[in-house]
């Protein structure tokens, strides 16, 4: 429909510039031989004759986006881009195109999930393809595409408030978007800098620290190792990665803000900050010590070390792993699962509902208690000491529900195809929340290569689901979007 136009203009441009990331791989694999130059070669000319064709087939159609227009580009980008993402893991590894999307899907939404195995003697350039994705999807393609868009006469805000969760859709943090974008991923990619020379420092090599400092800040999880962390086995390694995954669970509004006024002020005024760590740190401290109490480790400093490493990891949703914790007690792992699915804030790379809504959520309950107990008194919902308008209260009991029941039809679809209910339900919580490795046969030290092909689309479906929080990809996907 020509109303859409516009919108396949925009994503012709954001196929054309997504198709320049593939040089980099490419580079890499030209100076190191790999073997994978010519599936680069492949997919990066692929990719950029689809975007110069689009674009140019729309070229006249410059409307100016509307809100509908925002999410169906959102959405649009989600979806396809890692159609493209995909084709150097189909063209130089043979993964079947369900696989290969699911890895590209789980790498964008910064889920950490794999098909792969063998991580070690895979080229380098296909890890670092693996890396970039995290790192790009960690911040958001739209957001980085609203930095560059009003330079090609495009406007932005829909877009940026489509993409971005939580209190920063409605917060403009300077006066232009493009400046706002711009600010965001500067403050990202020097975070990012200061993780590749922690990690090098902490004992990695360069390439190890590039690789995993982009899954470490966009939280993915994606290794290139087998064994994770559990490759280094090194507690300085491992406290680099707990202080950056920490520091990526953080609303990157919060840090942006401490930039900019230099100041420490915005991680007080934060109102998810001390939940966030509070509820972070408590169960690493919980946990080490129910892990010594059940005699998994001999004392409680060596409790502490892989306690830390694997809570942290997934409650900000990262993936890593240093052992295999499903051999934990049940109600350890289980914790974490439950911790992935609200630790992170919103505005950071992590997934899940958010701890925003979390903290709205559970004091919307105390409210209700509150008034069966005093019928007649006003009890008001307060966020960072303002009240929280009622149809904010709202969007986040539905959100909530919405949340529910896609976790709980999604398990349900999963059992029907023969998984056992730990595997379906583990995999279900460890994909929309966009955590990783789940329980079972998707465990930490197994993949998710074990699925069947239809099991894979339902679990690439609730990574999308998780990372486009859920009504951004239902709006579209509702009959009434598409009428005029």
């Amino acid at each position: 429909m020509k109303r859409f136009h516009p919108v396949l203009r925009v994503f012709g441009v954001l196929l054309t510039g997504f198709s320049l990331t593939l040089l980099a791989p490419l580079s890499l694999s030209w100076l190191w031989q790999d073997g994978a130059v010519s599936a680069y070669d492949d997919a990066f000319f692929l990719t950029l004759a689809s975007g110069l064709t689009l674009w140019r087939m729309m070229y006249r159609d410059k409307g100016e986006l509307k809100v509908r227009d925002g999410f169906l580009l959102v959405v649009m980008v989600w979806t396809l881009l890692p159609a493209f993402a995909s084709l150097p893991f189909v063209l130089q590894l043979g993964l079947s195109f369900s696989d290969a999307y699911f890895e590209a899907v789980s790498g964008l939404t910064t889920t950490g999930a794999t098909v792969l195995d063998r991580l070690d003697a895979l080229p380098p350039s296909i890890n670092l393809w693996r890396g970039m994705l995290v790192w790009l999807g960690g911040m958001g393609l739209i957001v980085l595409a609203v930095a560059v868009l009003p330079l090609l006469g495009i406007g932005g805000r829909q877009l940026f408030k489509a993409e971005t969760p939580g209190p920063m859709k409605d917060t403009q943090l300077t006066p232009r978007m493009a400046h706002t974008a711009k600010g965001l991923w500067a403050v990202y990619a020097g975070i990012t800098l200061a993780c590749i020379l922690a990690f090098h420092w902490a004992g990695m090599d360069w390439f190890d620290a590039v690789m995993h400092a982009f899954t470490t800040m966009g939280l993915g999880g994606f290794s290139s190792h087998d064994a994770s962390f559990g490759y280094w086995n090194s507690p300085a390694v491992e406290a680099v990665a707990i202080v950056f995954m920490l520091l990526a669970g953080v609303n990157f509004a919060t840090h942006f803000l401490a930039v900019h006024q230099r100041s420490l002020r915005p991680y007080w005024r934060d109102p998810e900050l001390g939940w966030y760590l509070l509820v972070v740190l408590g169960s690493v401290l919980g946990i080490a010590l129910y892990l010594l109490a059940h005699d998994v480790y001999a004392d409680f400093p060596t409790a502490l070390r892989f306690s830390a490493f694997n809570v942290v990891s997934i409650a900000t949703t990262t993936g890593y792993a240093n052992t295999d914790y499903a051999l934990w007690p049940a109600f350890a792992p289980l914790w974490m699962l439950f911790l992935s699915s609200f630790a992170t804030s919103a505005g950071s790379t992590g997934g899940g509902i958010k701890m925003m809504r979390a903290i709205i959520l559970f004091k919307q309950v105390y409210r209700e208690l509150m008034r069966a107990m005093h019928p007649k008194s006003i009890w008001l919902v307060r966020v960072g000491g303002a009240p929280v308008e009622a149809k904010i209260l709202f969007a986040v009991l539905a959100f909530a529900f919405v949340y529910m029941v896609a976790v709980t039809a999604l398990t349900l679809v999963l059992s029907f195809s023969g998984l056992d209910s730990i595997t379906a339900f583990s995999a279900v919580v460890a994909s929309i929340n966009n955590t990783g490795p789940g329980l079972g046969e998707v465990g930490p030290a197994t993949t998710f290569a074990a699925l069947t092909d239809f099991q894979t689309w339902v679990c690439t479906f609730a990574m999308l689901l998780g990372r486009l929080e859920i009504f951004t990809l239902l709006v579209v996907l509702t009959p009434a979007f598409w009428k005029k």
